[in-house]
């Protein structure tokens, strides 16, 4: 145990104000390439190449020279393969970069988040009250932990402050946009008409349309929180976590989203607010 705090002791006397500064650099930019694939389904692939290297060095240390030589030609050539598989998401970083504020790494006005966190909230709430008397359609997706990048990319780009207006202009029938989903994300409408997975679940009720079938579909592969006004009998439902609960009204499913995405929910916690129910 000496030893390895003599090794700290004589690592920390040579250690520069560069050295701290240039591993802070480093430091966001792995934070940044993160972030970026994990809204993606390109965290499989980059786990694919992990495995790789690992089976490399394993080569190496067992002395599988045939092994190693193919491994290490696919990891040479495959360079260039990458940067063609993640042009969209080296295009969407470049542009992050472009975009950058030095405010958004830390929300300093808690109060002021959730402020405005509710206010999102309750517009959705009235556009979809609204809309539930006209029987207009609508697919709302709030995003939570689990990023929806892949999805964004189906969807028109809008990148609009959350108001019932503008989310009740968009399912305006037989307009461009009505027919995809609306995704939201720190409070601002992101891009509209997107195409979610449909459910994988063939033993739900078939009075289920389209979108109720891509709410759960969704729900079942993140944690975003979805709202659904029927076009059919203007019903408001909510998909959360593989399940679907209907029939609430503009008040009830304003509580219902500020108990889910306040900062002290569990995202694993049974949201019983209301009786949830897996359709069948």
């Amino acid at each position: 145990m000496q030893i390895f705090f003599d090794h700290i002791h004589k690592y920390l006397q040579i250690l520069r104000i560069n050295d701290v500064f240039d591993i802070a650099i480093v430091a966001i930019i792995l934070y940044f390439l993160i972030s970026l694939v994990r809204e993606t389904r390109a965290m499989q692939l980059l786990k694919g190449i992990a495995m790789l290297g690992v089976v490399l060095i394993l080569s190496r240390a067992l002395n599988l020279t045939a092994l190693n030589y193919i491994i290490n030609t696919l990891l040479q050539y495959g360079a260039f393969a990458l940067i063609v598989i993640f042009q969209p998401e080296l295009r969407t970083m470049l542009e992050r970069m472009g975009r950058f504020r030095v405010g958004r790494i830390i929300e300093l006005n808690t109060n002021e988040a959730e402020t405005r966190s509710k206010m999102t909230i309750a517009s959705v709430a009235k556009a979809a009250a609204d809309m539930s008397k006209t029987k207009t359609g609508a697919l709302i997706v709030l995003e939570r932990g689990t990023k929806l990048g892949e999805f964004l990319s189906t969807g028109t780009q809008i990148n609009a402050d959350v108001s019932s207006r503008l989310l009740e202009n968009i399912f305006v029938p037989n307009t461009p946009l009505h027919d995809g989903a609306v995704i939201i994300r720190d409070n601002k409408i992101l891009t509209a008409g997107c195409v979610l997975p449909l459910t994988a679940n063939n033993n739900i009720s078939p009075n289920l349309g389209t979108r109720h079938r891509a709410a759960l579909g969704l729900s079942e592969v993140t944690d975003a929180v979805i709202v659904v006004v029927s076009e059919e009998t203007g019903t408001i439902s909510i998909a959360l976590n593989a399940s679907l609960t209907r029939n609430l009204s503009g008040e009830a499913l304003e509580k219902a989203l500020i108990k889910i995405m306040s900062r002290s929910y569990n995202k694993t916690e049974t949201f019983d607010m209301f009786k949830f129910w897996r359709s069948k």
